[in-house]
């Protein structure tokens, strides 16, 4: 404030004196200074490994973020459990997550923010029957499903009960820890069809061609699009918002660090796109189960588009409509309010 006022004083005056200009400098300086000490010391993403975490892998590979703190790590999340156990104890600055649970945690008190929606369409029906066209196909049958009571499962449930199947009574499901866990059983012939979701679904494609698993894995087929089905039955949009990244703790209130990590995360993202061989390597060379090959493949066919949490709100709103309706507890008991959008406006 003084400064500001003498230089105003000097304005009227015969122009700023040398000792105001030097007193300008070392302000300036100082101000270097303290932005320079702001940088974090250590900054973490957390993600499964899937679709959602590919662009977070590559930011941390790129040195993306190398400007806003000194270390940047990426720590895997391999089942919903982790993922809580990471969001309530606050060991993450920025986690991917499906958009139910982050809508969930919020509700139930944890300090969180939906940043964005980047998942839009990741699940698939995996089958060794070609001729499987539709879920009411599947009837009867024994179906391998990922992550219970969570997105893959709540999205099966959801488009079975719309056409009048009880999933409890008319499938035999087989409930497993995540998406590779299913594919494997997959792949080994412990079952014959699963709900997977990207990259899982084109790494069990992958494997069952390749030699020497291709002499003991059955031929597989990317059967039902469960997008596709969402929007047949549903009468909408072939997609739905499944996941995207929260911001957690002291995160979700630095703006600048927001903006900063939403500018990131977006570019990556595109770059994942279009270098989708190259983003292969960056994310296989960090899970034993898949393959670059895979990942590219994955990359081709997921529909993936950055869209801030603000503006994706209708269509989550909708989304989550459909879960309360279901089950109140799927969202912590209560729809989200405009806090849970980052950026939105309260109605």
């Amino acid at each position: 404030m003084r400064i500001g006022s003498t230089a105003n004083g000097a304005r009227a005056g015969a122009g700023v004196s040398g000792l105001l200009h030097v007193a300008i400098v070392l302000a300036f300086l100082l101000l270097a200074g303290a932005a320079q000490a702001a940088k974090l010391p250590r900054l973490v993403l957390a993600g499964p490994y899937a679709s959602v975490s590919n662009p977070l892998i590559h930011m941390v590979e790129s040195g993306a973020l190398k400007d806003v703190a000194d270390r940047v790590e990426f720590v895997a999340w391999k089942d919903p459990d982790q993922l809580r156990v990471l969001a309530l104890e606050g060991k993450a600055d920025f986690i991917a997550m499906p958009t139910n649970v982050a809508a969930n945690l919020y509700n139930r008190g944890v300090r969180l923010s939906l940043l964005n929606v980047s998942t839009w369409g990741v699940l698939w029906m995996v089958s060794r029957d070609p001729t499987l066209k539709t879920l009411a196909d599947f009837k009867g049958k024994e179906i391998a499903l990922p992550f219970r009571a969570d997105m893959p499962d709540i999205v099966f449930g959801l488009l079975a009960e719309a056409q009048g199947i009880d999933p409890r009574r008319d499938f035999k499901l087989r409930y497993v820890a995540s998406p590779l866990d299913a594919m494997q059983l997959l792949v080994m012939r412990r079952v014959d069809h699963a709900l997977l979701a990207e990259p899982a679904v084109s790494t069990a494609l992958r494997k069952t061609r390749s030699f020497p698993v291709s002499l003991v894995a059955p031929e597989l087929y990317r059967s039902v699009d469960l997008q596709k089905e969402w929007g047949r039955v549903f009468k909408t949009e072939a997609r739905l918002p499944q996941a995207g990244i929260a911001a957690l703790g002291r995160a979700r209130t630095d703006a600048q660090l927001v903006a900063r990590f939403q500018a990131a995360y977006a570019a990556s993202l595109t770059w994942c796109q279009t270098h989708a061989d190259e983003c292969g390597k960056l994310v296989a060379k960090r899970v034993d189960l898949l393959t670059p090959e895979a990942v590219a493949d994955s990359v081709a066919v997921s529909q993936m588009r950055f869209v801030p949490a603000a503006e994706a709100r209708p269509e989550l709103d909708a989304f989550f409509r459909r879960l309360y309706a279901k089950q109140p507890a799927l969202l912590g008991g209560k729809l989200p309010d405009a806090g849970f959008f980052y950026g939105a406006s309260p109605p």
